[in-house]
Formats: structure tokens, sequence, C-alpha cells
């Protein structure tokens, strides 16, 4: 018998997943708050606002019920924005089976608290063994999955048992899975390349080149790479799907917010307006006041990211902050790569 598998919520990324996981022949329900989205998700099998010309498997079934989509569930795919995972987290917890999946695909901290997600799910749904959350991370634009291009992600949770299973209900011969042990590193590694994604964006739109471009993907990796550690990461993580993987496909594509959201704030259109006319979650905004945030809780030194902080929440002009990130105290580059940990 088929499994019911529950898709919260009916964004791009979220409607991508759906589409995974019913080609793998799942009984998916994606909810979404929306009623006119659902209506046209069960009608016309399309989902306009995040994924246009796109035509929707009919075993896709969408609702605006939370009790419906979770009850019974045997896994639960959470791509809620970070902002809202812990709301939605908590609405769900009277009918969430005691031993459910839970898949998060979200790419972010909880600002204020500094959480990662699995940590926000584990606070909102202490009945459930922590050892059934699995996070989903890799280069995977949902405008690409969705058209069934080849894709590579990673699956990471504290038993391999749950890893398989995500594994088992999401790979396919477009989708490839993989699996990693190290929850904190993946988790790290997808929030933070998009703070280098939204960097990213700023250097072309400002006309620097390839060049700057491959420095701050570069300089921007270290970064991950040392808060990361600092917070219980395996470095060796970010040499992965979850960390450079990630890095270049949204430093290097049209498809990511981030960059988008990047190259019209280099135009000189201030933040608010840019986050209204990209219409959809930026997490590289949230993720960056959070990396701020946390680069001082674990005495990390981040420059790219302070520096992009001062642009977003100082009113810093971008041209200024990469002048000083140039002009930074030389230093050496090896020494910061914590290379003997296995």
């Amino acid at each position: 018998m088929s499994k019911k598998v529950s898709v919260l919520v009916a964004g791009s990324w979220g409607t991508a997943l759906a589409s995974v996981l019913a080609d793998n022949g799942m009984n998916v329900l994606l909810w979404s708050r929306n009623e006119e989205q659902v209506q046209e998700i069960n009608d016309k099998h399309t989902n306009t606002r995040f994924l246009k010309d796109v035509t929707l498997s009919p075993a896709i079934v969408a609702t605006n019920s939370l009790q419906d989509a979770v009850q019974d569930a045997d896994a639960i795919v959470m791509v809620v924005p970070s902002a809202g995972m812990r709301d939605v987290a908590s609405r769900i917890r009277p009918f969430v089976k005691k031993d459910a999946l839970i898949i998060h695909a979200t790419k972010g901290f909880e600002t204020g608290t500094l959480k990662r997600m699995t940590e926000v799910l584990a606070d909102e749904l202490p009945d459930m063994d922590p050892n059934r959350f699995v996070v989903l991370s890799g280069p995977s634009h949902a405008e690409e999955v969705i058209c069934k291009m080849p894709t590579t992600v990673v699956v990471a949770a504290q038993q391999l048992e749950a890893a398989e299973a995500a594994q088992d209900l999401l790979i396919t011969n477009y989708f490839r899975v993989y699996t990693n042990p190290d929850v904190a590193g993946v988790e790290v590694g997808g929030a933070l390349k998009n703070i280098i994604g939204l960097g990213a964006g700023l250097t072309d739109g400002l006309g620097f080149g390839d060049n700057a471009k491959a420095a701050l993907v570069t300089r921007g990796l270290a970064e991950i790479t040392r808060l990361g550690t600092a917070m219980g990461a395996n470095p060796l993580t970010f040499a992965g799907l979850a960390g450079i993987g990630d890095l270049i496909a949204t430093c290097t594509s049209l498809h990511s917010r981030n960059y988008r959201a990047g190259s019209r704030l280099a135009e000189g259109i201030q933040l608010d307006d840019v986050l209204k006319e990209m219409g959809m979650v930026v997490e590289g905004v949230k993720t960056t006041k959070a990396a701020y945030d946390l680069s001082r809780q674990y005495g990390v030194t981040m420059p790219i990211t302070n520096e992009l902080h001062n642009v977003l929440f100082e009113g810093k002009s971008p041209q200024l902050a990469v002048r000083d990130l140039m002009g930074r105290v030389r230093t050496h580059e090896m020494e910061e790569l914590p290379m003997t940990r296995i």
C-alpha cells in the first residue's frame, strides 16, 4: 500500500518535492493556507504563482486543513519558511503520528533564538523521537526539479535508519539522494549559503566580474566552515552537496531568489522594495542577521557576513562594503581551514 506523505507548504520547493513524491507512487497531500491555491491545484493541476507553465501530477491532492494533511501521515515534509516553522510545528502536534518521519527542507535559522530547524521541531514536537527528524538540503532549484532535470541532494539524520527512510521516499531516476550523519553541518551549510548568494548577486550587479565572484564564493565557504565547525559540524560536510554544491547553484543561477535579490540591491533599490518585488521568501536576508549574531556568540570571524549585514540593515553602500572587504588587514588562507578533524 502506498504511503501517505504530507507536504507543508505549497510554495515552489514544496510543490516540487510533492511532485517527486508523487512520481514515487506516494499518496501526497499538499497543504496551503490559501483556498484559491488549493482549488487551482486540485482542479487545474497547476500552481502558477510559484511554478509557471507546469502541470502537476493528479496524484497530488491539496488541502487547507492541517489536520487532514498530517493525520495518519507516514511522513511529513516541512517546507515552511524559517519564520513560520515553530508556528506550523506547534499546530500539527495534536495530529502527528508518534512514529512519523519528519523531513524538513528549510534553509535558515530562527531569528531571536538562533536555533536550527531541527531544534525548533524538537521544541514543538516533544512527544516525538528526535531521531525521526531529517534535514534535506543540496543544490536543488525547484524550477529544475519540477521539470525532472537531474538533481542530487543530501538527507541527514541522527540515525542512519531515518535518513535511509527519507532516501527511499524521495530517490528517483532524476532526483538522487545521498545520506549524511551530520545534521548540524547540513543545516548550517544550507542556511549560510544564502548569505553568499546575496553577495554574489551584489557583485554581479555591480559588474565586478568573475574574479570577484570566485573569490566571494571561496572565502564565503571558509566563513561557512568556520561557523559550522564552531557549532559542532564536521568540516567535510561543507565540501559536499550541502556546502560547496549548494553554494555553486545559489551563486550562479537566476533561479536563486537570494542571487536575484542581491542583484536588485546593487541597482540601488531599497531592501523592503526588493522583498516586495520578489513576492517570495528570501531566506538570506534573515539568515544574514542570524549569522551576524551567531558569529559573535561563537567568536567566529565572518567579514563577508558582517559587510552584508551592514548593507542590509545599516544602510551601507555595496560599493563601500566591497572596498572595506578588499582593504582588510592581510591574513593567511590555509590556517583558517580545520583540516585535521575527520
